[in-house]
């Protein structure tokens, strides 16, 4: 398998080329790390942007909803979607508004997505969001039965046409605006996590589990 994506003319950056990644590694990287992706598409000509759950297995990306879906249905259809993550690590603050960014990293797949039948598959899938977001979970709780898995529609993006852009690194003002008297410098972001919160209904004698205890990501 070649270590980079080959980039085509929809997945080349062309605005900051140089933050353009294709590396595989480092795409994998930003999707196994995001959470929530957002799909687009456009049936009879009216764009849709939908967020949703989503993992990546392999070489392709799976992301479900219920069957009644407008997304689902039509994406299982044939229809073309653009699946985006971002990860958003800073903020970017310059002498100048004008040079004020952010530090992030994103991806853009693009593709035909396919509605995966087999139930064996479906569960594979199901066991993926799972596990991506709580490593444990998936053995706990109770796992999906045959109406669940009926109700749910899991579709498949194969990661053929993909690209990465990522923005690192310090402020960059324009020379004549670091003689200013403003503060610059980065404020860093990341996702924490506060203490778990115990469902009124459940036994108090069942200890939180440690995945939930200490979430990170």
């Amino acid at each position: 398998m070649p270590e980079s994506f080959t980039p085509t003319e929809r997945t080349r950056v062309v605005r900051e080329p140089h933050r353009g990644v294709y590396d595989r590694q480092t795409i994998y990287k930003i999707l196994d790390e995001g959470i929530v992706c957002h799909v687009g598409f456009s049936p009879d000509a009216q764009p849709y942007v939908i967020p949703t759950l989503y993992a990546r297995v392999g070489d392709a990306i799976y992301f479900h909803g219920s069957a009644a879906s407008r997304m689902l249905r039509g994406a299982a259809g044939g229809i073309a979607v653009c699946i985006t993550v971002t990860l958003t690590d800073g903020l970017v603050l310059a002498r100048s508004v004008f040079n004020h960014s952010m530090n992030y990293r994103s991806v853009v797949a693009l593709g035909n997505a396919t509605l995966v039948d087999q139930p064996s598959e479906k569960l594979e899938a199901l066991q993926a969001f799972t596990e991506k977001i709580l490593p444990g979970r998936w053995e706990d709780a109770r796992q999906p039965n045959e109406k669940e898995l009926k109700a749910t529609s899991i579709l498949k993006l194969p990661l053929t046409e993909v690209s990465a852009k990522i923005r690192s690194g310090p402020v960059q003002d324009d020379e004549e605006d670091y003689a200013l008297q403003v503060w610059a410098g980065i404020v860093p972001l990341h996702l924490q996590a506060d203490p778990p919160i115990r469902d009124e209904r459940c036994d108090p004698a069942i200890p939180t589990p440690p995945y939930a205890a200490k979430y990170k990501r």
